[in-house]
């Protein structure tokens, strides 16, 4: 945003007027809460002045427009403290009428326990789990530079924004925290600005039982800039505060205010002021400390406090108004830049983009990180969007993009992140860069470690938002590393989670297949599983074609009789990844004994169980019954496909470090184990 566009703190016309605006932040939350009956009133009536100053006299936004590009973000990592935001959401003009905040935390509202950003406009990110928030900020201001590094022109700062926000004790407390913390102050991400609610209280006591450090002290090591505020009420030595930190480019700031948790709550300063209604006595005894009119009805808004919270609705619009006339001159000036802006904020996926996705026609072995690793560099060409790296795995999952640059300070244009090993603030920072707008971010790691990012993925699925992971070293297969590092439980923990798709392809051309599937899923996230070792590219002209994983299941060979011609199947194979290679083996062999075999490939279990009952039954025809499941994994939710009458081989046990062949014969993935299990299973019919 220019000079002419960015906001100036503008003092309010009085003392009385602030003291006002705040107070009804403060009884706004409260009312809320104790209509609801739970909640967390503390946050909100000690941290109210803060917000009042940051939304009044600093945040860029427009009430009437939440999504506004280079509009100020501002997040609640704290959010328990939800009343805060929704508070504040209603007083300055959004989509949020009192009715919901008098419906807060019930069924069917807008005003969710913790803020959720595909139920409320103006929530940027859906926070609660502490420290996620924290991170998610960082992802949104790594977003926003590498737009700015894109397309800001001399005269031209078409991305000018703040990321802003609430942060508590528990949210510096996580571990996710920290690493994020950590590499915003590598990347030097000087728009980013938090506040932290220094209210020396836990749920347990005082965080003197557990939290001692000097947080100034480490956010100093880690690079940021550090500013003290001693009185939470002190509203110029706050705004002082924040002008300092926008002046700071070098550097994140983090601003320690030191406030009072419940401020005017007869339990204010305690850790009975962090969460549950306080009761009718303990609103009204509240209420008469902060000067509040004794007859004033639940839900009073006084009109002089709402006339200039308001104002943020015609002050939006004129910022928007002004900024999308620096858009125009911007496209004027720089016809190339301008109409690769539009294109890339449209949201819609260039034309002809699935064109470049590799055909794979040499029919080598190839392992299927390898593959992914060759339409990342095919796709990156055409899809501008496309940015991401790896948790210091790099060249182990394949995710660099071949001259793309790495993201670092002074290279923001960089579409190679590098998040170091921080698998948690890798997956939290993907879900802040989606959340900003106009990019497709990617990040691998291998899959054993997804359990290190596992709360951050839920929270994008929770989100709705576009991230790619890419989670390589899939099976036992990996080899000598061992146990350690070999996935059992992962696939059967990420399928467990709602609106993810996980997708185990079985070989480049599946890969290509799956990477199509992740970037047209515009508005969840999606996890490809892929192999270590190498597999064989299946031939397209033998068996169905790939394109049948867009299903997430079809079938890849179709029993036979003696003559070769399609016939029923006396028993199917379903298999992913790895395994369908050997379950085409196990046909072959069971095909030469007399056996009907009709082999799937499942590369997606909830893509194929969002398709029609018509073509999942063509798929797995209810009268088989003999149905084999192969996945070098837990056995954990496979019975949903085989039936009570079929098997599974797969593995419920840790598994062991030897050359990966070794360990996926002798734990039961070879032909003669499968062909056996199938002989068994057809057997006991």
């Amino acid at each position: 945003m220019s000079a002419s566009t960015r906001p100036t703190a503008t003092t309010p016309p009085d003392a009385e007027l602030d003291r006002l605006c705040v107070n009804t932040i403060r009884t706004l939350s409260l009312d809320a809460v104790q209509r609801a009956e739970s909640g967390h009133p503390g946050l909100p009536l000690g941290a109210a002045p803060m917000a009042y100053v940051l939304w009044t006299r600093f945040l860029s936004h427009n009430p009437r427009n939440p999504k506004w590009q280079n509009r100020d973000r501002f997040l609640l990592s704290a959010g328990h403290g939800s009343m805060l935001v929704y508070s504040l959401l209603h007083l300055t003009g959004y989509d949020l009428p009192l009715e919901e905040l008098k419906n807060f935390r019930q069924w069917g509202s807008k005003t969710a326990g913790h803020p959720e950003n595909v139920l409320t406009p103006g929530v940027e990110i859906t926070t609660g789990p502490l420290g996620q928030g924290f991170a998610n900020g960082v992802g949104m201001a790594m977003g926003a530079a590498h737009l700015a590094a894109k397309f800001n022109r001399e005269g031209f700062p078409l991305i000018d924004h703040f990321v802003y926000s609430i942060v508590s004790d528990g949210d510096l407390m996580e571990g996710v925290a920290s690493e994020a913390a950590s590499l915003a102050g590598h990347l030097k991400l000087g728009k980013l600005i938090y506040l932290y609610d220094d209210n020396r209280v836990t749920i347990e006591g005082f965080t003197s039982l557990a939290f001692t450090e000097d947080v100034p002290k480490r956010f100093d090591s880690y690079g940021w800039h550090t500013i003290t505020v001693e009185d939470g009420n002190d509203l110029d030595a706050i705004e002082r505060a924040i002008r300092a930190a926008q002046a700071e480019t070098r550097r994140p700031s983090l601003i320690s205010v030191k406030t009072v948790i419940g401020y005017g709550m007869p339990a204010a300063g305690t850790r009975k002021a962090h969460s549950d209604a306080p009761g009718a006595e303990a609103v009204k005894e509240t209420k008469c400390a902060l000067g509040w009119p004794e007859d004033a009805e639940e839900f009073y808004l006084p009109a002089a406090a709402l006339a200039h919270f308001r104002a943020a609705v015609e002050r939006g619009a004129s910022q928007e108004a002004e900024w999308n006339a620096l858009v125009a001159r911007y496209t004027d000036a720089h016809a190339d830049e301008g109409r690769a802006w539009r294109d890339l904020m449209s949201n819609e996926l260039p034309a002809g983009w699935a064109d470049k996705l590799p055909a794979f026609t040499d029919a080598k072995p190839m392992a299927t990180r390898v593959a992914s690793g060759e339409v990342i560099n095919a796709l990156a060409g055409v899809l501008p969007a496309l940015i991401g790296g790896s948790a210091d795995l790099g060249v182990s999952n394949n995710t660099d993009i071949k001259e793309g640059g790495s993201f670092q300070p002074g290279s923001y244009d960089g579409r190679i992140l590098h998040f170091g090993v921080r698998e948690h603030a890798m997956g939290s920072t993907m879900t802040g860069i989606s959340l900003n707008g106009g990019l497709i971010p990617y990040g691998g790691t291998f899959l054993t470690f997804s359990d290190y990012m596992k709360p951050a993925i839920r929270l994008a699925a929770l989100s709705e938002v576009q991230v790619v992971y890419v989670f390589t070293h899939d099976s036992i297969g990996l080899g000598e590393d061992g146990p350690t590092h070999q996935p059992v439980e992962h696939l059967a923990g990420l399928r467990a989670i709602p609106h993810l798709y996980v997708i185990r392809p079985a070989d480049p051309h599946e890969t290509r297949e799956a990477w199509r599937i992740a970037i047209e899923r515009r508005h969840a996230p999606t996890a490809l599983i892929l192999t270590r070792q190498k597999v064989p590219t299946l031939d397209q002209a033998r068996y169905n074609s790939a394109d049948g994983a867009r299903r997430g299941a079809y079938i890849l060979a179709e029993a036979v009789d003696d003559r070769g011609q399609n016939t029923t199947p006396q028993l199917i194979i379903i298999a992913t990844g790895s395994e369908v290679a050997l379950a085409l083996e196990a046909r072959e062999e069971l095909q030469r004994g007399g056996t009907s075999v009709r082999v799937v490939s499942m590369p997606c279990c909830e893509l194929f169980d969002e398709q029609d009952e018509s073509y999942r039954e063509e798929v797995l025809p209810a009268a088989v019954t003999a149905r084999l499941a192969v996945e070098a994994g837990a056995s954990l939710g496979w019975a949903r496909y085989t039936g009570l009458a079929g098997d599974c081989v797969c593995l419920d046990r840790f598994g062991a470090s030897a050359p990966g062949d070794v360990a996926l014969r002798n734990l039961g993935f070879n032909v003669e184990n499968v062909t056996q299990k199938a002989r068994d299973l057809l057997a006991r019919k």
